[in-house]
């Protein structure tokens, strides 16, 4: 089969692309390298992989990008919540004009399948946190990252209904594993402990550290996505991809520091504003339409993570 995906040179889009080339697939990747690193495009197997350094925001780069693809697995994005908020302009011309223009792109080259990477973020905080969210349950954005990727779903039906173009959207909850970029000002949770307990420095907790996650190891989300494609009765639904656990800030915290010997002191700062305070993914329907459920423990998947990053030096 004949992938593209865009963003492929990120954490997830390069995590995607090496697993589908291990399988023998055809591989294209589409970034602009905004944030995506070539480092991560250097797999054992490159004879089957194509890269084009572009943006989406362009359409004829969209519809080159597209041409001859089976499948289109959609992750460029500005996937930061702090940032859209700082810039809500530059995240809603990446974030919706992008998808739209790779959604039509992706008609007119008579793909097979279009995959859309959404967020937990489109919740918002909708409940107290004692119950998992559901696909069906009302949203309440909290960011312009978050209202960007809600519209992206509904693009993404809006496409398979009125065109006939099969399209499934993934809530991911909150992916981790090894290439996440811990330098980042907007990185994730996971990589920044790492990083903090590794040097020996405080690691940073944004709230009081109650606030929960639903934390979900990236070759589960690389299953998620190739399931996505294969299952006739996914199409036009979406879907949540976590694992259906919760996970308090501190708690993760004092994994980390066990795992990695370190007992650093945490230093405490205000929330950032469009942070949710509960994350905790039903992934009924995913089992359902998906057969999709979590293989890795999470303790196992931190084990893994961590590992990851002492070889590669991060200290």
């Amino acid at each position: 089969m004949r992938y593209l995906i865009t963003g492929g040179a990120g954490f997830i889009g390069s995590s995607l692309a090496g697993a589908l080339l291990e399988k023998g697939n055809s591989v294209r990747i589409l970034d602009n390298f905004s944030s995506g690193k070539r480092v991560n495009l250097d797999f054992p197997i490159t004879s089957a992989l194509e890269v084009i350094e572009g943006d989406i925001r362009d359409p004829d780069t969209c519809r080159q990008a597209v041409s001859g693809a089976d499948y289109v697995l959609h992750h460029a994005a500005l996937a930061s919540v702090p940032l859209s908020v700082d810039d809500p302009v530059l995240a809603n011309d990446i974030n919706i004009t992008g998808t739209l223009n790779m959604l039509v792109a992706s008609k007119g080259a008579g793909v097979k399948r279009f995959v859309f990477a959404s967020s937990t973020a489109v919740y918002g905080d909708t409940d107290d946190g004692t119950s998992p969210k559901v696909e069906t349950m009302k949203s309440a954005p909290l960011s312009p990252y978050a209202i960007n990727k809600l519209t992206g779903e509904e693009y993404c039906r809006l496409f398979h209904r009125i065109y006939s173009l099969e399209t499934v959207a993934l809530r991911y909850f909150n992916v981790f594993g090894p290439k996440q970029d811990p330098a980042s000002e907007y990185a994730a949770v996971i990589p920044k402990f790492i990083e903090a307990l590794l040097s020996g420095k405080s690691p940073i907790v944004y709230g009081d550290g109650r606030q929960s996650r639903d934390f979900i190891y990236i070759d589960d989300v690389v299953r998620a996505n190739c399931l996505a494609c294969e299952l006739p009765d996914a199409a036009g639904k979406t879907f949540n991809i976590g694992c259906g656990r919760q996970v308090p800030i501190n708690e993760l915290l004092n994994e980390l520091e066990a795992i990695l010997h370190s007992n650093a002191t945490a230093i405490y700062k205000d929330a950032r504003p469009g942070d949710i305070r509960h994350s905790w993914a039903d992934i009924s329907l995913a089992r359902k339409y998906l057969d999709f459920e979590p293989a890795i423990s999470f303790r196992d998947a931190l084990l893994q993570t961590a590992s990851w990053y002492q070889r590669k030096n991060y200290q």
